[in-house]
């Protein structure tokens, strides 16, 4: 039985001393999600080459190819940084003149109609119309659809010859595309980048896929509320319309042309998230921009549209990107989904990449856990023995946290909340039927691991096909608490390695990819987006299950696995104070 106290004194070295962040250990090299890891000196080939040397890391040549190529992107960053800064001053400039040269445009546009004696046709009551965009009511077609079509056409095509065409991107340095087996170190790889990246570049977000997902959901329910059809704000249309001096026919004229370039706008809902996606907005200034995206997935239709949309936006416009994944890009596909848009991101993907395999078959996850004495969290058989242990390990770990347990209430996104039973200053407690049993995801459980260090979950099952839903949203939940590095104490029936096997009643396969049915509050954003792309709604993760491959399965069992046994390492546990959004939110 593993001792009790050994859990506390893990946690307790955040406390004690922070040492060990000068030594440019473990911690240079994983950045996980919202915080970022000490910056260290140099690039991330010194970086690795040190945790080498002091043994915290095992040489292996597959991770110093990757690593060399990560050191040759570094270098080409500082440089690119102040081009692209140049740059983005020189679009403001030009963005900046071509607004105003449009606006003097369709006030000529609009005199020119009122000359030309246009407006005598008008309904007598014409002037109360302009109210009627104030009161954000629907707008009364002064042309045909075609006809504004066209006049905005011929509108862009002056402008064009005008302020001439939008500036050039500068020409980005290509970014990486890694994939690998499990544990193998594509991840640690990337963070140590990342780290490695801080004050160098401004724009620069670190995404695993489902955390990615979830803020693309956000920002389109953003913008979509934002700027919904039905919405016709007095602020975007009267802001410089109604002061102008002109009639009132001609300011409904431009408010109803205002209105329709808002709605073209709307049509291309992804390039508009895209173009925030990165942006630091507490920054006044715009530099270059690095998106590293862990375990590049593409589960489901709408996944594939809206990466695609996404990422091909985000490419052109000179992001760097370094993805990894599990599979190479031609096969993250391999069910055939929506063939030719899949096509046309994996064009652009190599395009903007170099793509690179790691060839170890080694999980270092492993290797580090049988480096270790004995296993101090995950407790199994479900024994009353067992049973003893997890709660006296729950009582001392509230007790030396001094608070008193409390429920609590967590937002999630679109206005949703998740109840926490149980929690004490960063350390919380579920049972698995309570995390995984119920209609949660992705969500519910990043705002989970986001609150709170220490998890504890109870009395979690072997998965069988009785049960795929919860074993679904238990891998789920897995990929977030190491994502976030939360250290998880846990009560389980069998053993990790024995965890996903199965039983009589057959294999499992994964159903990951239904988590956003759960997450999207608003079916109409996946509508909007699969019809962007021209798809049907019978894409939908219905139509997907008979899809689903063994390999998939596998793919993501093995790297449930994977993490629960590297998150009982002392390396891993050490990390938990330095690492985790909790205390940085308490600096």
């Amino acid at each position: 039985m593993p001792n009790v106290s050994q859990i506390s004194n893990i946690l307790r070295l955040g406390f004690s001393s922070r040492r060990q962040l000068s030594n440019g250990l473990h911690f240079v090299a994983r950045s996980y999600t919202t915080s970022d890891p000490p910056k260290p000196s140099g690039g991330p080939l010194t970086s690795y080459s040190k945790l080498v040397e002091q043994g915290r890391l095992q040489h292996d040549p597959y991770q110093e190819k990757v690593v060399s190529a990560f050191e040759n992107l570094f270098g080409r960053l500082e440089h690119f940084e102040k081009e692209m800064e140049h740059y983005h001053v020189r679009l403001a400039e030009w963005e900046k003149r071509r607004e105003e040269e449009r606006r003097k445009l369709m006030v000529e546009e609009a005199e020119k109609k009122e000359e030309d004696g246009m407006w005598a046709s008008m309904n007598k009551h014409g002037q109360k119309l302009l109210g009627r965009w104030v009161l954000g009511r629907r707008q009364m077609n002064v042309e045909p659809g075609v006809g504004k079509w066209v006049s905005y056409l011929n509108r862009e095509r002056k402008l064009d010859s005008i302020v001439g065409s939008r500036p050039a991107v500068p020409l980005a340095p290509k970014g990486l595309y890694i994939y690998g087996n499990v544990g193998c170190g594509k991840t640690m790889l990337m963070d140590m980048f990342y780290g490695a990246t801080d004050g160098i570049i401004r724009h620069r977000q670190r995404f695993h896929f489902h955390e990615a997902m979830l803020k693309i959901n956000e920002q389109m329910h953003k913008y979509w509320k934002e700027n919904g059809a039905e919405k016709a704000s007095q602020y975007s249309i009267s802001k410089w319309i109604m002061n102008l001096p002109v009639d009132e026919k001609v300011k409904e004229w431009l408010a109803g042309e205002e209105f329709y370039k808002q709605q073209l706008q709307m049509k291309h809902i992804l390039p508009a998230v895209a173009d925030k996606f990165l942006v630091d907005q507490q920054s006044t200034k715009k530099g270059a921009s690095i998106l590293c995206f862990d375990e590049i997935q593409t589960v489901d239709v709408f996944a594939i549209v809206a990466l695609s949309g996404i990422m091909s936006r985000l490419l052109t416009t000179g992001t760097v990107l370094v993805a990894t994944s599990n599979r190479a890009p031609r096969e993250l596909n391999q069910d055939g989904m929506q063939k030719e848009i899949f096509d046309k991101f994996i064009s652009k993907l190599e395009k903007h990449c170099e793509i690179i395999s790691i060839g170890s078959e080694v999980d270092y996850r492993r290797v580090a856990a049988k480096n270790s004495v004995e296993n101090v969290h995950y407790l199994w058989p479900l024994n009353n023995a067992v049973l003893e242990e997890f709660e006296k390990m729950w009582c001392q770990v509230t007790e030396e946290s001094g608070g008193e347990i409390t429920s609590a209430t967590l937002p999630v996104m679109f206005g949703r909340t998740v109840e926490v039973p149980a929690s004490c200053n960063g350390v919380a407690r579920f049972t698995f039927e309570y995390l995984c049993g119920r209609p949660v995801g992705a969500a519910d459980y990043i705002a989970v691991a986001k609150n709170y260090h220490t998890i504890f979950i109870s009395d979690i099952p072997a998965m069988s096909m009785e049960i795929r839903d919860k074993a679904r949203r238990f891998i789920t939940l897995v990929d977030e608490l190491y994502n976030h590095h939360c250290c998880l104490v846990s009560s389980a029936e069998t053993p990790i390695d024995e965890l996903f096997q199965g039983t009589a009643e057959g294999t499992l396969f994964d159903l990951e990819s239904f988590q956003f049915e759960t997450e999207t509050e608003d079916s109409r954003l996946r509508r909007d987006v699969l019809a962007e792309g021209s798809i049907s709604a019978a894409g939908s993760p219905s139509s997907i299950v008979s899809m689903l491959s063994g390999e998939e399965e596998m793919f993501a069992f093995a790297r449930a696995a994977s993490r629960l046994i590297e998150m009982q390492t002392p390396l891993y546990l050490e990390g938990v104070r330095f690492l985790h959004p909790y205390f940085h939110q308490q600096k």
